[in-house]
């Protein structure tokens, strides 16, 4: 194992290495560009109370007066020392903001991640098990509707169904409202986690249906299958034992380089739901002109998806031994 995995890291963090200063540069370009004033967007309706004086106070507090190759400079060896500054909007150390807002993060990607992976694998095990059928067609029907469906409509259908209409479930937010996070156990949250974890797993099932379907409808129609079915073998116990080994590497290969997607989703699904993680954070940066919190969320954001495309190219070569030896070569 090691002998392909030391250099698989060393290579990925090469990588890494010019990935950071490249992708800091492009986003702090970005935030510069951006239309919206940093100093009008933190006055919002108190700019009848806040002089001429006063904006040029705060702008000269935030540095916002230097250029802004000097202002990038500053954050550029400020970040080399785990100094990503203060947040605009938080009025709150950037790191500290992101290690707040992270758990409830992770914990909706997370349960996303894994809800989207066994509803995607296993909808794509059936939909090529009985392959022309019409539980086939049905299930590829509804992945090219749930792939051309935007996130933040799938939150709001959620939340118009199972929340107004039927009540079933609450419509926002991670605790209910008036109660402290500390003082609010895992049987209360769980509810207010569903209906967000379903709208971020739409984004992960369509291409796992359609990928487990094809790779599992190439096995059934390999010489190998054809050979085990015409010694007895059953048209379900091919798909679901050799067949479903067969299809089950590439889905988990392909959904931990998709987890980007799924982080992406989550900013919608939280703004919608009011879901107290990154998501939310980045919008309310965004139309802040935020550009700290902005530049800690975006660096943030790269490196779990660099991770997840470094854990899908590990879960590639351990599931398939001959890409770790081509990788030696």
């Amino acid at each position: 194992m090691t002998g392909w995995l030391l250099p698989l890291l060393r290579d990925r963090a090469i990588r890494l290495l010019w990935l950071l200063p490249l992708a800091s540069v492009g986003l702090f370009t970005l935030v510069s560009l951006a239309p919206i004033d940093p100093v009008q967007a933190y006055v919002g309706a108190r700019v009848a109370l806040v002089g001429p004086e006063q904006r040029e106070a705060i702008s000269a507090a935030w540095g916002l007066e230097a250029p802004a190759y000097e202002r990038f400079w500053l954050w550029a060896r400020n970040a080399m020392s785990g100094d990503l500054g203060d947040s605009i909007t938080f009025n709150a150390p950037v790191v500290q903001v992101i290690a707040d807002r992270f758990p409830a993060s992770i914990a909706l990607v997370g349960a996303a991640f894994i809800l989207s992976f066994v509803l995607g694998t296993a909808l794509g095990l059936i939909a090529a098990a009985r392959r022309g059928c019409w539980p086939d067609r049905i299930i590829r029907g509804v992945a090219v509707v749930l792939a051309a469906s935007p996130g933040f409509w799938i939150g709001l259908l959620l939340i118009a169904v199972f929340a107004v209409g039927l009540g079933w479930l609450p419509p926002c937010c991670a605790t209910p409202p008036g109660m402290i996070a500390d003082e609010v156990d895992l049987a209360a949250r769980l509810p207010h986690l569903v209906l967000p974890v379903i709208a971020v797993s739409v984004v992960g099932i369509s291409p796992l249906i359609l990928h487990t379907r094809q790779r599992l409808v190439a096995f059934l129609e390999s010489p190998a299958a054809t050979h085990l079915a015409a010694h007895g073998a059953r048209p379900l116990w091919l798909a679901f034992g050799p067949g479903m080994r067969h299809a089950m590497g590439p889905a988990i290969t392909v959904h931990l380089a998709g987890a980007g997607e799924l982080f992406g989703g989550s900013v919608l699904a939280e703004a919608v739901f009011a879901w107290p993680g990154l998501g939310q954070a980045t919008v309310r940066a965004a139309l802040g002109a935020d550009a700290p919190l902005l530049m800690g969320i975006a660096l943030a954001t790269l490196i779990f998806v660099f991770a997840g495309n470094l854990l899908a190219d590990i879960a590639a070569r351990l599931l398939d031994p001959r890409l770790g030896t081509e990788a030696r070569q």
